[in-house]
């Protein structure tokens, strides 16, 4: 039986305002994917807390010669969070519906603690599963073996909804229900999977697909 729901941040409850791809090509040339692929890895030090974003990208900066900040760039970039209030919504009525609720998202410490500061995420979840303060990444089974020990539960009464399918295929492997779901395929569709699961949540307005009034 499910128990409580971990839902992913970027894709699930927020996501980036702006292109961050051109942002970054912009100021470090068209290697900025590669930049990007090797400093931040998929359960790499910097998901890990090991490392910080600023002064990887004051090198990359350095090194082509760009007379940008990188403490600046990290906050255009990084920083420029919009908050769903659909999944806001969404979250809380799974709360008041009497699940446990929680966010386990990867991030490097610096974006986590704007986050925690910042986007109201405290008020929201029941507990808040950042990766930097885990040590250890998705779609790792530590990451998701050190949640449910956390949580005290067995990891069949988690289920797990993220935009990235390899996080989805790691969270099952790990014995968690998970399900691959994101903003802009709408709430009515996160919903049925939701119900999939025996989760039944109040219909709300899915503001993202309404049609445009006249």
């Amino acid at each position: 039986m499910i128990r409580h729901v971990l839902l992913d941040a970027d894709g699930v409850m927020q996501r980036g305002v702006g292109s961050f791809l051109e942002t970054m090509q912009r100021h470090l040339g068209e290697d900025a994917i590669e930049f990007l692929t090797r400093s931040f890895p998929e359960d790499g030090p910097v998901l890990r807390g090991e490392a910080e974003v600023v002064p990887l990208l004051a090198a990359a900066l350095l090194e082509r010669g760009s007379d940008a900040d990188a403490e600046q760039l990290f906050t255009e970039v990084w920083l420029a969070i919009e908050v769903l209030p659909e999944s806001i919504a969404l979250a809380r009525s799974l709360r008041a519906s009497g699940l446990g609720v929680h966010l386990g998202t990867n991030q490097d410490s610096s974006r986590a603690a704007y986050m925690k500061a910042e986007l109201g995420y405290a008020d929201v979840f029941d507990t808040s599963f950042y990766s930097c303060d885990l040590g250890c990444a998705k779609p790792s089974a530590a990451f998701f073996d050190r949640v449910v020990a956390e949580l005290g539960v067995d990891p069949d009464e988690v289920l797990f909804v993220d935009d990235s399918q390899p996080n989805v295929d790691g969270a099952r492997g790990a014995g968690l229900h998970a399900e691959r779901w994101e903003i802009d395929e709408g709430m009515p569709a996160l919903r049925d999977l939701l119900a999939a699961h025996g989760l039944a949540v109040p219909d709300q307005r899915d503001r993202g697909t309404e049609p445009p009034q006249d």
